[in-house]
């Protein structure tokens, strides 16, 4: 559930708290006070019959004053004298009578309403009682419609939290979402992102805070893409020695295979500097072809493993294999993994290279590079750390595999080749971008 929801939620719930612990016993206190209202009335009605009570003894003359009383009001008005004569529409129940002459004035509950019981000495000296019966409806009048006002103004008050909490919930929300999606666009890569700060004070800080470390980052990437780009440019020098050294050897076959190694070093160097040099952001569109590749690196690897006995076996799909990688990066790390084999095996291990479909990815089919090894295999405890190495190298190879897997959707495994040895898969995930071409790879 959505922060914004959560703040109307609690809004509306307290609101409705606060609501119903005063409707409901205002709701009760006007139906008391219209009941009150109903019978002090009826009390009133009685009291004027008192002056002719006490006074006219005609019953002809009674009759019309009682008739006229009824006629004022919805209320049932009779008079009972002490022979048991009445006048009006009802008598009230012999028990209430008695109460009524031997003392004040009271009310009584009586099917369909209330009845109001006054006393009143007639001129004969005895005890007459005038009742007033109030029905239902008299009593509950106007309630109902006190009731709906009430209810519509609970409602109505309800609405109107529900609303400005609403409105102050976006004021929140909002620049957090914001917050959110420059994070999410520094994630990506998109070092240009920045956040206009709003809202509350703390989001604002907390905003102000993310530029500042945005900022910091693009310093820092900045200063490390520089003396990246300064170290490859100053490798240029010695690689320039090595290759008029190269051109100086009288054996060709030797001076070929020695260019040859010269020109794939400087090709390196001139892609150092590229990326360095260039956006760090990843390149949706990249793909190349992964079963050309490999069995060009292969082949371009199989010349020094023939010099130390080596087996090579490859096997690869005669059809493109496009994941999405760019073909530099390829390279890059299947001259890691080739290299390792080559550098961390005795003499005459021999290597195998495959290219496997892979599991199914969201993105399309996925494909699996297999190299293996009949050497001792990792050593116990081997970990794909940077710059963590357990036989003296730089310890950069399989990391640099691992995120070139990550950045195309796939991961790396390391396992235990059939023979003993090392075992390592590398899947790729298809190209992201729907009809994306793959480079043709160039022979070196």
């Amino acid at each position: 559930m959505s922060m914004r929801r959560r703040l109307v939620l609690a809004a509306a719930a307290l609101t409705t708290t606060i609501v119903v612990a005063f409707a409901i016993p205002l709701g009760l206190l006007v139906r008391t006070v219209a009941h009150d209202r109903a019978l002090v009335a009826a009390e009133r009605s009685a009291r004027t019959l008192l002056p002719v009570l006490a006074t006219v003894s005609d019953s002809a003359t009674l009759d019309q004053v009682v008739a006229g009383a009824s006629n004022d009001t919805t209320d049932l008005v009779s008079v009972t004298f002490s022979d048991g004569r009445f006048i009006g529409a009802e008598v009230p129940e012999p028990a209430a009578l008695a109460a009524a002459r031997g003392g004040a004035a009271f009310t009584t509950g009586v099917p369909g309403g209330e009845q109001v019981l006054v006393p009143v000495v007639v001129p004969d000296g005895s005890v007459s009682v005038v009742a007033v019966t109030v029905p239902s409806t008299t009593l509950d009048h106007g309630v109902r419609s006190a009731w709906l006002v009430l209810a519509g103004l609970s409602l109505g008050l309800v609405v109107v939290a529900v609303v400005v909490a609403d409105r102050l919930a976006r004021t929140i929300v909002g620049p957090v979402r914001e917050l959110a999606a420059t994070a999410e666009a520094l994630s990506h890569g998109d070092l240009s992102a920045r956040v206009e700060p709003s809202g509350p004070t703390e989001i604002v800080e907390v905003g102000e805070t993310l530029n500042r470390l945005a900022d910091r980052i693009t310093e820092l990437l900045q200063t490390e893409r520089e003396l990246v780009a300064d170290l490859s440019h100053r490798l240029r020098t010695p690689v320039t020695s090595l290759r008029l050294d190269t051109d100086a050897l009288i054996d060709p076959a030797e001076r070929e295979r020695l260019a040859a190694d010269v020109d794939e070093l400087e090709r390196a160097i001139t892609q150092l500097i590229r990326q360095a040099r260039g956006p760090a952001t990843a390149n949706p569109s990249a793909s190349s072809d992964l079963a050309q590749v490999t069995r060009n690196r292969v082949a371009f690897w199989s010349v020094l493993a023939e010099e130390q006995d080596r087996r090579v076996e490859a096997n690869f799909p005669d059809h493109p294999c496009a994941v999405a990688v760019s073909e530099e990066d390829l390279i890059a790390a299947l001259d890691a993994l080739l290299g390792n084999v080559i550098a961390h095996t005795p003499q005459g291990t021999a290597l195998h290279t495959s290219v496997v479909p892979g599991p199914p990815s969201a993105v399309g089919a996925s494909w699996t590079l297999v190299v293996e090894d009949d050497g001792p295999g990792f050593a116990e405890g081997v970990a794909v750390e940077r710059g963590t190495s357990g036989a003296g190298s730089t310890g950069l190879g399989l990391d640099i595999v691992r995120r070139m897997a990550a950045g195309a959707s796939g991961h790396l495994s390391l396992g235990q080749s059939p023979a003993g040895g090392a075992q390592i898969r590398v899947t790729l995930g298809a190209p992201q971008r729907a009809g994306a071409t793959i480079t043709e790879p160039r022979e070196r």
